[in-house]
């Protein structure tokens, strides 16, 4: 199968071009800068240059292909919302050159956007109104669905991990270092979900392969991962307090960081294993984080 991956040179899209180009897949990955598509032309990928704000070259890259992984996105917490929309007009982009033609399209999106406080699976849907930016993701998806588009979502846990990774947990690791505390809310019993980015990229394969029009699928290896474990690894390898902080006091300390801190989003994956036979088989986000990597300066 020939495929288009966008976020191709990411954390989660790199891994997921090697992981196809082994399984006997070509990939298209789209690359804005020089060095991007160095990388992808070193893996043996097509480069397809690119950004995901240029829609014509994402409708372009889409129409050349036999299926879509869209893994890209605009990490900017900054304008959060901005960023979604980005995302929404991608989506849109691509789904545009695969109407009616039964070529899959694999749009990312995340378990986050669930309710939280119970057990979140493949049938939960986000509130509706959402006031999450990132909603806009699966709104597009639904649209293109709508289109005639064969389309599926994978869900990631709050916490993707592994070498490489420059995502939440070294988001927390940094905060420590700079606070001279590994902080957090309460008891500290808000559960993250989690999974590593080797099984998060099999099952991006998984859905390419064998997803069905109009799935879910939850990229989730663990239910719950309780925060205040998660902290007290970061404590223990920096050598710092663990300490617990008051709710009212957590924007103080984590500025916008505050809501993914305090988030209790415990979700489930037996669906998505049942019927794609997804099988997480790397470490766990503890065993994982416990490792010099992680604290590498």
């Amino acid at each position: 199968m020939r495929v288009f991956v966008t976020g191709a040179t990411g954390f989660i899209g790199s891994a997921i071009v090697q992981e196809l180009i082994i399984a006997g897949h070509q990939v298209i990955g789209l690359a804005r800068s020089d060095s991007g598509a160095k990388s992808l032309l070193d893996t043996g990928a097509i480069v397809h240059r690119g950004d995901f704000q240029d829609l014509e070259s994402l409708r372009n890259g889409s129409a050349m292909s036999d299926g879509v992984i869209h893994t890209g996105f605009i990490h900017d917490f900054s304008d959060f919302k901005a960023s979604s929309e980005i995302d929404r007009n991608a989506i849109e982009a691509l789904g545009s050159a695969l109407v009616g033609s039964d070529r899959p399209l694999i749009i990312t999106s995340g378990v986050g956007l669930l309710t939280p406080g119970r057990l979140a699976t493949e049938e939960s849907m986000p509130p509706s109104p959402s006031p999450l930016p990132r909603v806009a993701s699966e709104e597009a998806a639904g649209a293109v669905a709508d289109r005639g588009v064969r389309v599926s979502i994978v869900r990631l846990a709050v916490s993707v991990h592994g070498d490489g990774d420059h995502g939440f947990l070294p988001i927390l690791i940094n905060m420590a270092r700079e606070k001279g505390a590994s902080a957090y809310i309460g008891e500290g019993l808000n559960r993250w979900p989690a999974v590593h980015r080797l099984d998060a990229v099999h099952l991006f394969r998984l859905a390419l392969e064998k997803g069905a029009a109009r799935a879910y699928y939850h990229g989730v290896a663990e239910e719950g991962v309780s925060f205040r474990e998660i902290a007290e690894v970061i404590g223990h390898r920096l050598k710092v307090p663990v300490v617990s902080i008051a709710p009212e006091e957590a924007a103080n300390h984590f500025g916008w960081f505050a809501y993914f801190a305090a988030i209790d989003n415990p979700s489930s994956s037996q669906k998505t294993r049942e019927v794609l036979g997804w099988r997480p088989e790397q470490p766990g986000l503890i065993a994982d984080l416990d490792r010099e990597q992680y604290f590498k300066t």
